[in-house]
């Protein structure tokens, strides 16, 4: 049995990504469940206009999961067991002038990253790959380990169970066999620095660089196999990590992470890249879905994948540690697209009996009411459809509105009503179409089941008070109840004020 309070008494943690969604959550367990730890330095990237200590101050300490903490343990308490230290996690000694600042660590949780589709592809790489070469330099140079967060989702396309075992060097999607040998981090690496220095020498004007930036991410992706440039590099952090010798790591890889089940708090969540996006679409009245009802949505609330990595922490510090933890829920307790898309749908009802039936929305334009899952091709052909019918009705709203002008008629409520609803609607299937092209690889193209085998037999190995603390138990996990209480409670106070400001400016 290994015992988490005597494996981390008195140890020194490092922590990037603190002031993230998962590293808040994080933080707050590991202080909350381990109070005896020895110290947390949390490392935290200045702002222009803020300290790395105002940015922990205000996007941590006060941020909602530590509200319970304070109240329960108080300031002071906090403030004596963290460090901040203003840093970078991807430059050389986290980019910390002060000699000797991280003496003493005895583990380096990094948990940075930057959770974005597709960006352009040179911020990608210094956050996803550079960040973790040079966390695993200065473990090695502390002698200290490393517990590195990356995603399932380096699976890239797949289409079924996938192992923990699969080997990490050499690794892409496309691959023929396991003998094939055709992808090189260090050639890949060295190819992408050099298509990033001559995007950058080719124009002066950022917005250009950016577009190739972006599409240059996007091309390699794909070329080998990957979804998406977050998943890309995320594969190319971890190779580089593998190659790295004479290292105690160890690698944590969470599926989608979404809102706390029972820490700090049921329904926190944070940010717009997990599923909030697809749930705010169905709570707003989608019924066409580019989706396969039987796919099982591999998703993992917040809380539980903070416990998993204070275990495999524990673990990891003990030597007692796997090369990989998987942390999803679908090889235990599955819950299919279907009936989960279904259940939102039903919950955008209860919230709105009339659907879209909305007076001011032109009758022509209204979706239909029932749920409808689509393949690829019928959703292009409906977009194609109603980009006809969206031009058609510019045109016979302005033509009425021009005829208007020259009567002594003013135009009425209901037509200025359908021109705004008109513009709305123009830019919201816009950025609907952006966000579900985005999406389709997790819920129509690839079919996703993660084994997480490693972190079961993990807790076979805690103590069943340690157990308690840090639980693991997505198998206990009512889907439903979960969803409608969790998720879309919590997206609906954390997420959905902030998207609808965000909204209300695209408009």
């Amino acid at each position: 049995m290994i015992d988490v309070s005597s494996t981390l008494a008195g140890r020194r943690i490092l922590l990037t990504g603190g002031n993230g969604f998962l590293g808040k959550v994080l933080l707050a367990l590991l202080l909350d469940r381990y109070p005896d730890i020895g110290q947390v330095h949390v490392l935290i990237r200045p702002k222009r206009d803020q300290s790395a200590a105002q940015r922990f101050e205000a996007e941590v300490l006060d941020s909602p999961p530590f509200a319970p903490l304070l109240t329960a343990r108080g300031r002071a308490f906090f403030r004596d067991k963290i460090s901040v230290w203003a840093g970078d996690a991807a430059e050389p000694n986290a980019d910390v002038d002060q000699p000797g600042w991280a003496d003493g660590v005895d583990l380096i949780i990094h948990c940075a990253g930057l959770v974005e589709f597709f960006p352009p592809v040179d911020q990608s790489l210094r956050a996803n790959v550079d960040s973790v070469v040079e966390m695993a330099a200065l473990a090695q140079r502390l002698e200290a380990k490393l517990l590195h967060v990356s995603t399932c989702y380096v699976a890239g396309k797949a289409d079924g169970f996938i192992e923990e075992t699969d080997p990490i060097a050499g690794f892409y999607p496309n691959r023929t066999s396991l003998n094939d040998d055709s992808f090189n981090v260090a050639a890949e690496l060295a190819s992408l620095r050099g298509e990033i220095r001559r995007i950058r020498e080719s124009s002066a004007d950022d917005r250009d660089q950016n577009e190739q930036l972006i599409a240059a991410g996007r091309r390699r992706a794909a070329r080998w196999g990957w979804v998406n440039t977050y998943t890309y590099s995320k594969s190319l952090g971890e190779q580089a990590l593998a190659q790295t010798s004479g290292l105690d790591s160890t690698i944590v890889r969470p599926a989608i992470v979404e809102s706390s089940w029972r820490f700090p708090f049921p329904g926190w969540i944070e940010g717009g890249r997990t599923a909030a996006p697809l749930v705010l679409m169905a709570l707003g009245g989608m019924t066409e879905w580019p989706a396969r009802p039987d796919i099982p949505l591999e998703i993992i609330p917040v809380d539980q994948v903070a416990a998993a990595i204070v275990a495999c922490g524990a673990l990891l510090l003990a030597g007692e540690h796997q090369p990989v933890y998987q942390l999803g829920s679908a090889d235990t307790n599955p819950f299919a697209l279907g009936p989960l898309i279904q259940l939102l749908c039903d919950e955008a009802r209860l919230v709105n009996p009339n659907g879209s039936n909305d007076g001011k929305i032109p009758f022509w334009l209204r979706p239909s009411s029932s749920l409808h899952f689509l393949p690829a091709h019928r959703i292009r052909e409906n977009r194609e459809a109603r980009a006809r019918r969206i031009e058609t009705s510019r045109r016979i709203l302005i033509a009425i509105q021009d005829k208007l002008k020259k009567t002594p008629i003013s135009a009425s409520g209901l037509l200025d009503d359908w021109i705004t609803a008109h513009r709305a609607l123009t830019l919201q299937a816009h950025l609907r179409d952006q966000t579900i092209d985005q999406y389709m690889p997790f819920i129509l193209e690839n079919r996703y089941i993660f084994e997480t085998r490693n972190i079961r037999d993990a807790y076979t190995r805690l103590s069943p008070a340690d157990r308690e603390k840090i639980p693991w138990t997505p198998e206990s996990i009512d889907w439903p109840e979960y969803w409608r209480e969790n998720q879309i409670g919590g997206i609906r106070k954390w997420i959905q004020p902030e998207a609808a400001r965000h909204w209300s400016l695209q408009i």
